[in-house]
């Protein structure tokens, strides 16, 4: 795994060292338009005051005049306005490479931490999968418990792909082969059904509306990686059902585009409180926490949104809030169709 380890550095070098070209060069700009506004402004003084009619009159007795080229003078406001404008630059940027070395030095660490933890996963993972293999193995046919344990076995490896992905975002790099074209429409029917779990412990139904599908043979097809369309419709789901009432239900639907396809997520809460919509995507943001009642309450991080935005800004999709408001909140997710 020293792939992902070698390549994050040079990806967030070449980040930092962007951000700092840029502030140099607007710290630099912002000096040179003063230093020029000073400059341009002694000019005109100098040439306004370079035949003043003191010079026709005699000096009184006593007193003593200094004369100065103006000629020499304007020279040598110029090399002064352009030393100092190189003088700018370079500390513009020394400044902006400091400021930003820190932001360099946090983002290698995040990498590196979700890199190691993805990694550290995968073992128990793999192992937690052959358990499984061998308790199915070792079941009789027909066996009550057996559609459970093959729902158990499909969510481990649920997760071992959700963890392939945190591999891939966190090398910052385009996984080697190509991308294979997966049909979106099943990956949502599974999510969903996951997710309907979590919802029927408080009573909130999560419905699938496939009316859209019927004009496109009931398939949607996207180059993107299976894990990644999944943890996306999850992180939906799960921030829809979070804030849902209970005896509520959360609609999922696709909605199919000429080159595009769009993932909606709506819900019937009480609309984002608490927070400004604008911040809903910014990691650890989180909006009031809801008041219903629920026999396994669950906290948020705020990250379940801000990994949707970049799921789909790394597949050059987006993700936004449509609306929201006291009778609900819906979120859409487009995405490029394949081809």
């Amino acid at each position: 795994m020293s792939g992902p380890h070698r390549a994050a550095p040079d990806s967030d070098a070449a980040a930092v060292g962007r951000a700092s070209r840029i502030i140099g060069w607007q710290i630099t700009a912002g000096a040179t338009a003063i230093v020029l506004f000073l400059v341009a402004a002694s000019i005109v003084f100098i040439i306004d005051q370079s035949q003043p009619a003191e010079l026709l009159e005699k000096p009184k007795p006593g007193e003593s005049r200094i004369y100065i080229d103006s000629t020499a003078v304007l020279v040598a406001l110029i090399v002064v306005g352009v030393v100092a404008i190189a003088i700018a630059g370079v500390l513009s940027w020394v400044v902006a490479r400091r400021a930003v070395r820190p932001l360099g030095d946090a983002l290698r660490m995040q990498r590196s931490f979700v890199a190691d933890a993805s990694h550290e996963l995968r073992t128990p993972l793999t192992v937690l999968d052959a358990r499984i293999q061998v308790l199915q193995r070792g079941l009789a046919p027909g066996d009550p418990i057996s559609p459970a344990v093959a729902d158990i076995r499909r969510d481990t490896l649920a997760l071992v792909a959700v963890v392939n992905d945190l591999l891939l975002a966190a090398a910052s790099e385009a996984p080697e082969g190509a991308v294979p074209v997966v049909d979106v429409v099943p990956l949502v029917e599974r999510a969903v059904a996951s997710m309907s779990v979590l919802g029927d412990q408080r009573g909130v139904g999560v419905e699938f509306d496939r009316d859209d599908l019927a004009r496109h043979d009931g398939q949607v097809l996207a180059k993107i990686p299976a894990a990644s369309i999944q943890r996306c419709v999850v992180a939906l789901l799960d921030n829809a059902i979070a804030h849902s009432p209970n005896g509520s239900r959360v609609t999922v639907s696709l909605h199919v585009a000429t080159s595009t396809f769009s993932l909606v997520v709506a819900d019937q809460g009480a609309g984002i409180q608490g927070i400004d919509p604008a911040h809903i995507f910014d990691r650890f943001a989180h909006s009031t926490a809801p008041e219903f009642p629920s026999a396994s309450p669950r906290s948020g991080f705020g990250i379940g949104l801000a990994l949707v935005r970049d799921i789909a800004v790394r597949n050059g999709g987006t993700v936004e809030l449509r609306e929201t408001s006291p009778s609900g909140t819906t979120f859409v997710l487009t995405l490029p169709l394949a081809g």
